[in-house]
């Protein structure tokens, strides 16, 4: 048993130490998905807070079926879907003050993220999820796939399709339809 598994057995048991400690661990990957999905800092702090929420609720259906940050991934995903309906919001204008951003992203680079969250609310349920799971995060076709809960092919159909879709040029400044 790994250290992450000894830790969520026992926040599963009830342990509220191993339940913050878990939630210290995986709390600013939580916030920067939430982030990338919102567009906006008091946004994405709203729906951390949920999954936070729903974690502690949550946490005792985790069957270690799954990695736990892909499990993850998945709950951040269903809050910020109930957060977008509830609120009947769409993605944020870009912050004016960018912050410092510590994983090398340009304010460029973040302008033109914000184009293509824009462009995902009009397209087919999921896109936005894979886009932002391979392309934001960092995940392979696979693990994005594990998270959706799709087949590996269906995140590449849905990559395809985004392409298909919209000529993407950071040379001319933005999207072209």
């Amino acid at each position: 048993m790994t250290d992450e598994e000894a830790l969520i057995r026992a926040a599963q048991s009830g342990d509220a130490d191993a339940f913050e400690h878990l939630l210290e661990q995986h709390y600013d990957t939580v916030y920067r998905f939430a982030y990338k999905w919102c567009g906006d800092r008091a946004d994405a702090e709203d729906v951390t807070q949920q999954v936070c929420l729903k974690l502690a609720r949550a946490l005792a259906s985790y069957a270690f079926e799954s990695a736990f940050p892909s499990w993850l991934y998945r709950g951040v995903i269903n809050c910020a879907r109930d957060w977008a309906r509830s609120e009947g919001r769409h993605v944020a204008e870009p912050e004016s003050a960018v912050e410092p951003r510590s994983d090398g992203s340009s304010v460029e680079h973040m302008a033109y993220l914000w184009q293509l969250l824009h462009k995902l609310d009009a397209l087919p349920e999921g896109l936005k999820e894979t886009l932002l799971l391979v392309h934001g995060e960092g995940l392979t076709h696979g693990e994005a796939a594990r998270v959706l809960d799709v087949k590996d092919s269906t995140v590449s159909w849905r990559l395809h399709e985004f392409r298909k879709r919209y000529s993407l040029s950071l040379n001319e400044g933005g999207l072209c339809d």
